[in-house]
């Protein structure tokens, strides 16, 4: 993790424990570094504004301000469980940073018995899979790229490589991404190369770079393809 997203991640941490403060020690144990450089991201939030505050005692720490936190949350330690069962697997698909900070905000916001419970619970359940346990960095690097064309609506430039090996440089304007039965994901958007419609696996883009050129606004329409093995359903939201 880069020191970037290790800033973003103790403040979402935090966030998701307020009015509960953090020491040093446990951040540095969660993030796998040194409580020195701990301390140092903390000064560069402060820096930036963020209002991180140190609670001294015994039980002191680091806290972020009542306002950005979150209320306890009313889930039940199988609920939680249930949550992370339907995340597992999430590395190599969209947002997945995004859902681990769904859950550890979820959890940590459980009153602390009930999250408690929810870890002990989740060390009787194992998901085995087929797929490699572990993704590139680059990977989701590309990923993220990825996502954040899609949020902003700008064009991207991937280097892709098809399934003969041939590799060419697309902008590709991006209109959304399709889940396949067999676990790979896709980015449908309109290719500039080819004038058309194209389907590209994630796991075969090899780079990914933002313009700064923003996509037309295409009806969602123009990009519905048939995929055989495709998952052709929304995620439900309420």
């Amino acid at each position: 993790m880069n020191r970037t997203d290790r800033l973003y991640a103790i403040v979402e941490d935090l966030r998701a424990i307020s009015p509960r403060c953090r020491s040093a020690r446990d951040l540095a144990r969660r993030f796998e570094v040194s409580s020195r450089t701990i301390e140092r991201d903390i000064a560069a939030l402060q820096q930036a504004g963020v209002p991180v505050y140190a609670e001294v005692g015994r039980k002191g720490g680091y806290v972020l301000e009542k306002s950005m936190s979150l209320p306890p949350l009313n889930f039940t330690p199988a609920e939680a469980v249930a949550v992370a069962i339907a995340l597992n697997g999430a590395d190599g698909q969209p947002f997945a940073d995004d859902a681990r900070s769904a859950l550890r905000k979820l959890v940590a916001a459980m009153p602390g018995h009930e999250g408690d419970r929810a870890r002990q619970l989740a060390t009787r359940v194992q998901v085995m899979s087929s797929q490699r346990a572990d993704v590139p960095q680059q990977a989701g690097a590309v990923a993220r790229v990825i996502e954040e064309a899609v949020l902003k609506g700008v064009v991207v430039r991937i280097r892709y490589g098809d399934a003969t090996g041939s590799v060419t440089v697309r902008e590709v304007e991006p209109g959304m991404f399709v889940g396949g039965g067999t676990g790979s994901w896709y980015l449908v958007g309109w290719c500039r190369l080819r004038e058309a419609v194209r389907v590209f696996r994630l796991d075969r883009i090899e780079d990914a770079v933002l313009t700064e050129q923003r996509a037309p606004l295409r009806p969602l329409s123009e990009f519905d393809t048939d995929m055989s093995g495709a998952i052709a359903r929304h995620p439900v939201l309420d």
